[in-house]
C-alpha cells in the first residue's frame, strides 16, 4: 500500500474550473473558493501548490467528456508546473481517444466506466502504459453503476470490480456522482466490502465532509481521497490537512 494521498479536484467546463454538484453538469457554475478568487484551472493549481503545498491533482475534463473537445492546452500548461502530477479523466471511449494522452507526462490516465465503450479499451491501455498509470473509475449514482458497457449493466458492483481486477487493473476510483458536492460524509458498507475484495489501490471521490472522513478512509486502508467542495468552502482547513499528513 502506497502513502495515503489527499488530492484536490478540478472540474473543467468551458475551459474554467467549476463547482460540481450531484453530477448535474448543466447546472455547474464557475468555482468559488475561500482559497483562491479565480476560476482559471492553471492559476488554481499554481496557488494550491505554492501556497498550500499540494502536488497531486485530479482533473475531470468535462469539455472532453461532454463535447469531445479536450483542453490539451490547459493540461500542458499545468503539466509544465514543476513537481505537479495529475490524474485525468478525459472521457475515454475508445483506444483512439487514448492516443491524445500517450505522450503527456501524466501521473495517471483515468478510464471511466461512464464513458468506456468496452473492456478491450482497458486491456489495450494496460498494454500501452505502465499498469500503475491506469486507473479505472467505478462511476456510480447512488451506488448504481453508470456505464455504456452492456455486460456490466446487469451485474452488481462487486462482480464488476472483480472482472476489472482480473484484467490486471491495480488502481480504481470509487466515484459516486450523487455524492459529489454534497459533503454527505461517512463510509458506506459497499465501499468497505470493495476494500475487502479488491487487492489494489482504491481512491474515493464524492461526499467527503471533513477531516474525520479523511481519517476514516485512511484507517480503513483506502489509498486516498479526492476533495473538492469541503476544501473550497473551508470545511476542511489546510492546517488540519498538514497536521494529519505529518502524523
Amino acid at each position: 500500500m502506497n502513502k495515503f494521498r489527499i488530492i484536490p479536484v478540478i472540474d473543467i467546463l468551458n475551459s474554467q474550473a467549476v463547482h460540481a454538484i450531484k453530477g448535474e453538469r448543466e447546472k455547474y457554475k464557475p468555482l468559488k473558493s475561500v482559497l483562491i478568487n479565480d476560476s482559471n484551472p492553471t492559476r488554481i493549481v499554481l496557488t494550491l501548490k505554492k501556497k498550500y503545498l499540494f502536488n497531486d491533482f485530479y482533473i475531470a475534463d468535462l469539455d472532453a467528456i461532454l463535447q469531445r473537445k479536450p483542453n490539451i492546452t490547459i493540461l500542458s500548461k499545468i503539466l509544465d508546473i514543476p513537481e505537479v502530477e495529475i490524474m485525468i479523466d478525459p472521457g475515454i471511449i475508445t483506444n483512439k481517444d487514448v492516443e491524445k494522452y500517450f505522450n503527456l507526462n501524466l501521473k495517471s490516465l483515468i478510464l471511466g466506466l461512464e464513458t468506456l465503450r468496452d473492456l478491450k479499451v482497458i486491456t489495450e491501455c494496460l498494454e500501452l502504459f505502465d499498469i500503475n498509470k491506469i486507473i479505472v473509475s467505478i462511476d456510480m449514482y447512488n451506488e448504481v453503476i453508470q456505464t455504456n458497457i452492456k455486460e456490466f449493466r446487469s451485474q452488481d458492483i462487486l462482480e464488476i470490480i472483480s472482472k476489472i481486477e482480473d484484467l490486471g487493473v491495480v488502481n480504481i476510483i470509487l466515484l459516486d456522482l450523487f455524492k459529489v458536492g454534497q459533503k454527505i460524509g461517512g463510509i458506506s458498507a459497499l465501499y468497505l466490502k470493495i476494500r475487502e475484495q479488491f487487492n489494489g489501490e482504491i481512491f474515493v471521490g464524492g461526499g467527503i465532509k471533513d477531516i474525520q472522513d479523511i481519517k476514516g478512509y485512511k484507517s480503513n486502508n483506502f489509498s486516498g481521497v479526492l476533495i473538492g467542495t469541503a476544501l473550497h468552502d473551508g470545511s476542511i482547513k489546510i492546517e488540519e490537512l498538514r497536521s494529519f499528513l505529518k502524523s
